[in-house]
């Protein structure tokens, strides 16, 4: 199935569709499980729907637990070379055509993000509070440690929370912006395909029969929108992919212990999905003077409306291994490297930890040139 495609630049923001001009561009108001099911019917799939009417919103009710109880420990990274640590999949190892890895912050150059008695960052956006050579020089160590060589292409994308996807990686040098979605797919080998993320959940997907792979950026919309299930159909569109024959891997996100969410969330997840109440748990994460002393911190909010008390929590990293399930992937084929990005902010970029002033991890996939 590989195709002629285009140069890219080295670290250049964009991506091109397939010489079909084949791409995937869900309409935000047409995220039903209906349309999704009409993908896989015409992929020559089937997926377990999981689809219900919009608009249910059930309170979740579940034994209430500490954030201590649902934390994991960190993964322990590998250093390159070049002194970047980044995470590989055990799994993938053996796979030799591929390229992989999951980046954390050290081993790098920028000193936007870091405390003054540590190194420095390996920040890979080029984000504003960061130089941009600096970056540019992280992206290099990231990419030498994934492939040998700081001049592999890196692809990328200007993520904006969404289900579009951009299929084929070929780049077309005359661009002027960048391509916007948050996910991308190819069967171009000796290119780089990279989603970055600071919370959101990065997953990675790799066709072992047909060498294609896939990467995809799933935040909690993206999540809702069924990038990933969307990404699988469309993987058998373009490059005949077979379920059977896909392994993937999830990257390091916010875990259940720390992303505590609103209505809008708990509202957009129980109207699309039938085990929504299965991603939720109730966490009391009040801090121990509030527990020993609350009545320093009541307010004249009627009930439930008030800081205090227990919040509901959404884990994003077993929301999107469902979708990989409901699109035909074995529980088997489907990896996890662990690690909370607001836990082991040491280790990893966090924006909701760090209140917004965050750099950029990066999750990148390819294929080794034969």
């Amino acid at each position: 199935m590989s195709s002629s495609r285009a140069s890219n630049p080295r670290f250049g923001e964009t991506s091109q569709n397939s010489d079909s001009g084949l791409a995937a561009n869900l309409d935000p108001a047409q995220s039903d499980a209906e349309e999704l099911d009409a993908l896989f019917q015409a992929a020559g799939l089937v997926r377990s729907g999981r689809g219900k009417s919009a608009g249910v919103n059930r309170r979740v009710r579940s034994e209430r637990v500490s954030p201590e109880e649902l934390s994991s420990l960190a993964p322990v990274p590998e250093t390159g070379s070049n002194g970047a640590q980044w995470l590989p999949v055990s799994a993938w190892q053996r796979i030799k055509w591929l390229w992989h890895g999951f980046s954390t912050r050290r081993g790098g150059l920028s000193r936007a993000y870091c405390a003054d008695d540590v190194g420095g960052d390996l920040n890979l956006g080029f984000t504003a509070s960061d130089d941009r050579e600096l970056v540019a020089r992280n992206r290099c160590l990231m990419v030498e440690v994934i492939t040998g060589n700081p001049n592999t292409p890196l692809v990328t994308l200007r993520q904006i929370h969404s289900s579009v996807l951009v299929i084929g990686a070929g780049c077309d040098a005359g661009r002027p912006a960048p391509r916007k979605g948050d996910g991308l797919m190819t069967d171009e080998p000796g290119l780089l395909l990279g989603v970055q993320t600071a919370d959101c959940i990065p997953v990675l997907v790799a066709d072992r029969k047909r060498r294609a792979v896939a990467a995809f950026h799933a935040g909690w919309r993206g999540t809702v929108k069924r990038i990933v299930e969307n990404g699988v159909g469309r993987m058998r569109l373009e490059f005949g992919s077979q379920p059977e024959d896909l392994t993937a891997a999830i990257g390091p996100g916010i875990g259940v212990c720390c992303y505590a969410v609103g209505e809008e969330v708990l509202s957009s997840f129980g109207s699309q999905f039938a085990y929504a109440d299965q991603l939720f748990r109730e966490v009391d994460d009040a801090d121990e003077v509030r527990r020993r002393y609350p009545m320093l911190f009541l307010t004249q909010r009627a009930p439930g409306h008030s800081p205090m008390g227990p919040s509901v929590h959404v884990d994003l990293i077993e929301a999107n291994r469902r979708q990989l399930l409901d699109a035909g992937l074995s529980a088997r084929a489907i990896h996890t490297t662990g690690g909370c990005t607001s836990c082991h902010r040491d280790l990893f970029f966090s924006h909701r930890a760090s209140h917004g002033h965050a750099g950029r991890m990066m999750s990148v996939i390819g294929i080794r040139p034969r």
